[in-house]
């Protein structure tokens, strides 16, 4: 009866681990990138909260490691627009952030403002066709 009891629990043990690795094999990674439009004097903090969130998805593994860019431009009235390219490990995560992640968020939001109708703050689904390493 011991013996029986034992390799019960190890049965489940054994499906337990099975179940993490298939749900872990299950993650379908999704591409986004992310366009940032700064109120005016906070482009140098957003810039920090966006490294911060950053360091944050990937202590967290959330994000994959690469592609990473983020990316500073100006919009055609010549005002800054900040731009993150980054893949979540899983298309699901954004919609079950941990709390952690969601503080960020809630600071990014007060730092963008709307801007010639477009939100402060979008999110776009895209596809990576070519990535090489920056040359020298």
């Amino acid at each position: 009866m011991i013996k029986m009891r034992a390799a019960l629990r190890q049965i489940a043990v054994l499906a337990a681990l099975l179940a993490c690795a298939a749900a872990r094999a299950a993650d379908v990674p999704e591409t986004v990138l992310i366009t940032f439009r700064p109120k005016p004097q906070a482009e140098q903090e957003l810039a920090d909260v966006i490294a911060r969130h950053w360091q944050e998805a990937r202590r967290l593994d959330l994000v994959l490691a690469t592609p990473h860019l983020t990316l500073r431009g100006r919009d055609g009235a010549g005002r800054v627009v900040l731009t993150e390219v980054l893949t979540w490990r899983d298309a699901r995560i954004p919609d079950a952030a941990p709390p952690a992640i969601l503080e960020i968020w809630k600071r990014m939001n007060e730092l963008v403002e709307e801007r010639d109708g477009r939100a402060g703050l979008v999110f776009d689904a895209v596809t990576v066709l070519t990535s090489a390493a920056p040359t020298k």
